[in-house]
C-alpha cells in the first residue's frame, strides 16, 4: 500500500529489504477499513485478555472457583496462544493470511459464546482456551499484512496506531469488565463480558472477507508439524509447573516438568537448525539480526511485567483498598488516558525518533513505578484514586510509547516471505511473557498474602510486586539498545568517523 493512501508521504527511519508485491486495498477508503479490521481484531485479543480482571471476584462468587482456577482463567487463555501463535504465523505464509486471519476469527467468536454460557470454572477455563486457539490464529497475520501492505511513515503510522490499541485494550478491557459486571444486564452478572464478542466478531469477518488483502510468503512450503509438536510441548512442559507449583507445594514433579521442558525446547532448535534448508516453523535467520533478537526479547519483559502488574493490580484495589469493580475501573481508566497519550505521541512521531521513544517510555513507566511503590509502600488502607493519579496516568505514558515503536523497529528487517514467522514469533513473546507474569504472581503475590482474604496482606503483597515490575522495565529498557537508532544520530557517527 502507498503511503498516501493513509495521506501522509514516505519518511521512515529504518530500511528493510525489497518483497514482492501483495494483494493491496484499491483505494484509500478501503485500506483504511482493512486496516480497522486488522486493528479490530488485535483489539479482541488483548482485550480479551484483560477484560477478565476486574470480573475475577464475581467469577469467583458465582462459580466457586479457587485461586488455582482464577490463574487458569488468563493462563488458560494465554497458554494456548503462546503454543500456537508461530504455527499460526506459519499457517498464514502458506494458506494465505486473510482466510486464516477470518477462520481463527470464527473460533474465537464462537468460544466467546461459549465462556458466556458457562455455568462452571471447568466449562469457563475450556471455552478460554478455545479462546486462545482462535487467537493463535488471528493474531499473526495482523502484524504480518500491516507489515506486508505499508510502507515508509504510512507503515510507521500504521505500527503507531497498533500500540495505540494495545494500549487502549489493556485498559478499556478492566474498565468494560467493571463496568458491566457491575450493571448485572439482565441479572447476567459477568456474563456480557465475553457475549459483547459476538456482534465484533461478526463485523471482523463481514468487512475482513471484503477489505483486508490477502497475501502469503513465497518461499512458503509445508507446514513442519514436527516442530509445531515439539515447540507446543516445550511451551506447556515449562508453564504448567510454574503455574499450578505453587498450589501443590512444589513437588518433585514440577521440576522434572520444567527440566524436560527445556531439554525438549533444545531438541525443538536442533531439528530446527537440521531444517533450515527446508520448511523450518522458525527461520533461524531471522535472528542474525540485532534489532529482531533484541526487539523479541524486549517484548518477552514487556508481556512478563504485563502480566505481573495487571493481575495483582486489580486484586490490590479491590481487596487491598477495597474498592469496588466500577471504582477499579475508574483506576484503569486513569492508566488508559496515559496510555492514550503516549500512544499518541509515539504515532505522530512516524519513526524519526527509532529506539530512543520506547526507552524513554520505558523510563518513564520505572521512575512513575517507584513512585508508585513508595506510595503504596505506606501502608494506606484508605489511599483513594485521587491520591494516585499522579503515579498512574504516567506509568500508562510511559507504557503507551512502547508497544507500537517496538514492533515497528523489531520487524523493519524482516523480509516479506518471513513475515508471518517473525509475526508469530514477536507475539509468541508477548503472550508467553504474560503466561510467564502470571505464573510468577504465585510466587511474588500470593505466596505473600497466604491465602488470606484480609485487606493488609494485599497491601503488602503488592508493594513488592511493584520492585519486581520496576527491575523488568530497567531490564526492557537496556534490551532495546538492540533496536535501530535515529537516522541522523548514524549519519552523524558516520560523519564524525
Amino acid at each position: 500500500m502507498s503511503s498516501s493512501a493513509l495521506g501522509d508521504e514516505p519518511q521512515h527511519t529504518t530500511q528493510r529489504p525489497d518483497h514482492p508485491p501483495t494483494g493491496r486495498p484499491k483505494t484509500a477508503l478501503a485500506a483504511r477499513i482493512a486496516l480497522l479490521v486488522l486493528l479490530t481484531a488485535e483489539l479482541m485479543d488483548i482485550l480479551d485478555q484483560s477484560v477478565i480482571l476486574t470480573a475475577l471476584p464475581a467469577i469467583q462468587e458465582s462459580t466457586g472457583a479457587g485461586p488455582a482456577a482464577v490463574q487458569w482463567l488468563t493462563t488458560g487463555y494465554s497458554l494456548p496462544v503462546a503454543v500456537g501463535l508461530i504455527t499460526g504465523g506459519r499457517l498464514g505464509d502458506l494458506h494465505g493470511r486473510r482466510r486464516v486471519l477470518l477462520v481463527g476469527t470464527a473460533v474465537f467468536t464462537t468460544a466467546s459464546l461459549l465462556c458466556g454460557l458457562a455455568t462452571g470454572p471447568g466449562v469457563l477455563i475450556g471455552a478460554r482456551a478455545l479462546q486462545g486457539a482462535g487467537v493463535a490464529l488471528m493474531i499473526p497475520q495482523v502484524l504480518a499484512t500491516l507489515h506486508a501492505t505499508f510502507d515508509g511513515e504510512a507503515r510507521s503510522k500504521a505500527f503507531g496506531l497498533y500500540g495505540a490499541v494495545l494500549s487502549l485494550a489493556n485498559v478499556l478491557g478492566p474498565v468494560l469488565g467493571g463496568l458491566l459486571t457491575e450493571a448485572d444486564l439482565f441479572g447476567l452478572s459477568w456474563r456480557p463480558i465475553f457475549l459483547v464478542n459476538m456482534p465484533v466478531g461478526l463485523a471482523v469477518l463481514l468487512l475482513g472477507r471484503r477489505f483486508v488483502p490477502e497475501s502469503t510468503g513465497r518461499k512458503a512450503d509445508r507446514l513442519d508439524l514436527t516442530g509445531m509438536l515439539l515447540s507446543a510441548l516445550a511451551v506447556v512442559l515449562i508453564l504448567f509447573p510454574l503455574t499450578e507449583g505453587r498450589a501443590h507445594h512444589w513437588p518433585l514433579w514440577c521440576f522434572a516438568m520444567l527440566a524436560t521442558g527445556l531439554l525438549t525446547l533444545g531438541v525443538f532448535l536442533r531439528h530446527q537448525r537440521g531444517r533450515q534448508q527446508g520448511a523450518p516453523l522458525v527461520p533461524l535467520s531471522l535472528f542474525r539480526g540485532r534489532p529482531f533478537s533484541g526487539g523479541l526479547a524486549a517484548q518477552l519483559v514487556h508481556g512478563l511485567l504485563c502480566g505481573l502488574f495487571f493481575m495483582t493490580w486489580t486484586l490490590y484495589l479491590q481487596r487491598g483498598l477495597g474498592m469496588s469493580p466500577f471504582h477499579a475501573a475508574l483506576a484503569f481508566v486513569l492508566l488508559s488516558l496515559g496510555e492514550l497519550a503516549g500512544a499518541t505521541i509515539a504515532a505522530r512521531s512516524g519513526g524519526r525518533f527509532a529506539r530512543r521513544m520506547p526507552q524513554a517510555g520505558a523510563l518513564v513507566a520505572l521512575a512513575s513505578m517507584v513512585a508508585y511503590a513508595v506510595q503504596a509502600g505506606g501502608g494506606q488502607a484508605d489511599l483513594s484514586l485521587v491520591a494516585m493519579t499522579a503515579p498512574v496516568v504516567l506509568i500508562g505514558f510511559g507504557l503507551g510509547m512502547v508497544s507500537g515503536p517496538l514492533a515497528d523497529l523489531s520487524l523493519a528487517g524482516v523480509p516479506s516471505e518471513e513475515a508471518g514467522a517473525a509475526s508469530g514469533l514477536f507475539n509468541t513473546a508477548m503472550h508467553l511473557g504474560i503466561a510467564l507474569g502470571t505464573a510468577l504472581t504465585a510466587l511474588v503475590f500470593f505466596a505473600a498474602t497466604g491465602g488470606s482474604a484480609d485487606a493488609a496482606p494485599h497491601r503488602e503483597a503488592f508493594t513488592g510486586v511493584l520492585w519486581w515490575v520496576g527491575g523488568l522495565l530497567a531490564l526492557m529498557w537496556a534490551l532495546m539498545f538492540c533496536l535501530p537508532e535515529p537516522v541522523n544520530s548514524r549519519k552523524g557517527v558516520h560523519g564524525a568517523e
